[in-house]
Order: structure tokens, then C-alpha cells, then sequence
């Protein structure tokens, strides 16, 4: 029954770093976008996502190092909010920016 709690808890350390990675990539990404392509592309504002986004790295990095473990509300929503700025605003900004890699026949990809 220890190994299984054991495993439980290393488990949910991994699960809690690679969330923190998550979270640390969005907040790193953000503050390298210009304020001005956030209001070109319609999202909030560049200070509105830097704060969403640093909030989640302090709460990823309190849950992930807190001595109890676990993978808890809080880092659930940090995650999510990290998630959502990578999946929605980033691809919206780097369109903006001009930083959006090749363009193809039919748009970036």
C-alpha cells in the first residue's frame, strides 16, 4: 500500500512540473509579444495576459513544491488559464505580429 501512495505522489510531482513548464512557456511567450498586437487581434489586453499568466506560474510553483503534493484546484485552474492563453491568444498575436512562421497557399501553417 506504500509503494502505491508512493508512486501516487511521484506521479503527481511529474504531472505538476510538466504543468509549471506549461504555464512557464506561456508566461515567457507573453512578455516577448508587443502590447500593440494584443488589441489588434481582439484579445485583452498584453498586461491583463501578463498577470493571467504569472499568476499561474506563482500557483503552479506553490502547489508544485508545497510539501503536501497532489494536483489540486488551484493548479487546475493555473494550467487552464496557461492552456487557454497558448491555444487562443498566442496563435491570434503571432498572426498580428508577423511572427507566425511560413505562410502556405491557404494561410500559416
Amino acid at each position: 500500500m506504500y509503494l502505491v501512495l508512493l508512486i501516487q505522489q511521484y506521479l503527481y510531482l511529474a504531472l505538476g512540473f510538466v504543468a509549471l513548464g506549461i504555464e512557464v512557456w506561456a508566461l515567457t511567450d507573453c512578455v516577448r509579444r508587443p502590447g500593440t498586437a494584443f488589441e489588434a487581434a481582439f484579445k485583452r489586453t498584453k498586461g491583463f495576459w501578463l498577470a493571467l499568466t504569472a499568476g499561474a506560474v506563482v500557483v503552479g510553483l506553490l502547489s508544485t513544491l508545497s510539501s503536501r503534493g497532489g494536483f489540486n484546484l488551484f493548479q487546475l485552474v493555473a494550467i487552464i488559464a496557461a492552456c487557454v492563453y497558448l491555444a487562443d491568444v498566442k496563435p491570434a498575436v503571432s498572426q498580428t505580429s508577423g511572427r507566425g512562421g511560413s505562410s502556405g497557399p491557404y494561410g500559416p501553417w
